[in-house]
């Protein structure tokens, strides 16, 4: 039996072994009892098991007093974004982003419309284990108030960016393939596309939670996007999670060209034309940070995980930042990933750059991710972390998240996983062979010790 995850973003569990009724209403009280019965909203995406989570998250919401906006079948950024527009006290996106189909879980959200912060969110979590809860009586029970215009409000959103010129874009008319997985990005994505003039070549459109192949974005997954592409002869294909904070670029002769590379592409548009600074997590591409660079903007790193991405970006006013798993935060809309922000962005790059998506990515500074794990059965992960940040005391080295050690031109980044006795190895260099050559040598390291 997989375990019940339970960490900085939310919680996600197996339905019907981990993520039961039980679980999901004990956290659903403490949340509520922790925003004192406000205002809430919340959010789905089409997973099969969405109505049976919403129908208990919103009755538990109902019972603690809460006022519950319920969005329907809507991305995370859209919770996010609705947070703000009603003032509620706090949101719930009941999504399991990108795991498969068996999964699904809960994201908590703050008034700010971002992701609880790590010490709100423990609190939350012992308020959960400890079964509390504030029930009301008849008389002053919550209610569920159904709105249907979230996803419009996201678009308009989207159409406002200042970076974008909406209408040299619609006048490009750009063809446009895209596949939604089955996921949420169904119901916003293609329509974002169309009102920004393209010609749109949807698969797996339809929301209905059972994803055509393994819903998260790599590419090893987007075989069938890069079928279409080379089918319609798009100029450029997109690929979401289900919950759409994600987005993976396909380029017009049907290559990935990596998950990193979509906010590096954000990256180079939006230094193009506004300094300022950018916030990326300590596993993100070289590439954002030689963008940054390049036009003489403040890199700064964070934490891996959204919030703590968010957290640095507000604390420094940053005006992008994001993760390189296709997570591209753009503060003008609102401080979380957001698909929709991405796809906008990359099609005015293209539009900027004047060639075809192929050549835009070979503009870019080039690199190449590997990422391993290695078990490390009994053995303590901190005491294996403090010998290799000994041994290269003498490089450029980052304890903040792990240890990260930057080279000349390559680096190489370990973290121990809370879940399971292995160590996460993330390496980049110029080339494949390079950065697999780089992981393999650290992962040798670590079974020697």
């Amino acid at each position: 039996m997989s375990r019940l995850m339970v960490s900085i973003s939310g919680l996600r569990g197996e339905i019907g072994s981990t993520l039961t009724p039980q679980v999901i209403q004990k956290y659903t009280l403490a949340f509520a009892k922790y925003i004192k019965g406000g205002k809430v909203v919340v959010g789905r995406d089409s997973r099969v098991s969405g109505p049976l989570i919403t129908d208990i998250v919103k009755g538990c919401l109902v019972a603690s007093g809460c006022e519950v906006i319920d969005i329907g079948i809507v991305t995370t950024p859209t919770v996010e974004l609705e947070i703000v527009h009603h003032q509620a006290a706090g949101g719930i996106a009941i999504t399991a982003s990108h795991n498969p189909i068996q999964w699904n879980g809960l994201k908590f959200m703050a008034p700010d419309g971002r992701f609880l912060p790590p010490d709100q969110a423990e609190q939350v979590y012992a308020m959960a284990d400890r079964e509390e809860a504030d029930l009301k009586s008849w008389d002053q029970l919550g209610q569920v108030v159904p709105n249907d215009q979230a996803i419009r409000r996201h678009i308009d959103k989207v159409l406002s960016i200042s970076y974008l010129d909406v209408e040299a874009i619609r006048k490009r008319h750009f063809k446009v393939a895209v596949d939604t997985v089955n996921g949420a990005g169904g119901v916003i994505i293609p329509q974002l596309l169309e009102e920004l003039g393209c010609e749109v070549t949807a698969i797996n459109r339809e929301p209905n939670g059972r994803f055509a192949h393994t819903p998260e974005p790599l590419p090893e997954n987007l075989t069938q996007l890069s079928e279409t592409v080379r089918k319609v002869k798009a100029d450029v294909g997109f690929a979401v999670d289900p919950d759409v904070d994600r987005c993976a670029i396909v380029d017009n002769e049907g290559n990935p060209i990596g998950e990193e590379y979509t906010l590096v592409i954000a990256a180079k548009l939006v230094f193009s034309k506004t300094l300022g600074r950018m916030v990326i997590n300590m596993s993100t591409s070289r590439a954002s940070e030689d963008i940054a660079k390049y036009y003489n903007c403040m890199v700064v790193r964070s934490k891996v995980g959204e919030i703590n991405v968010a957290e640095k970006m507000k604390e420094i006013d940053a005006i992008i930042g994001g993760e390189g798993n296709g997570g591209v935060i753009l503060p003008e809309v609102h401080v979380g990933r957001d698909a929709p922000v991405a796809v906008a962005l990359t099609l005015q790059a293209l539009l900027e750059h004047g060639g075809t998506m192929k050549e835009l990515k070979a503009s870019l500074p080039q690199y190449e991710m590997v990422k391993k794990k290695v078990a490390i059965a009994d053995l303590d992960p901190d005491q294996i972390l403090a010998r290799l940040q000994e041994k290269y005391k003498d490089y450029d080295i980052n304890t903040l998240d792990g240890l990260k050690i930057d080279f000349e031109k390559s680096w190489v980044h370990l973290r121990k996983s809370n879940t399971e006795p292995i160590m996460r190895v993330i390496a980049e260099a110029p080339t494949l062979k390079e950065a697999e050559a780089l992981a393999d040598r650290f992962i040798e390291e670590i079974r020697n010790i």
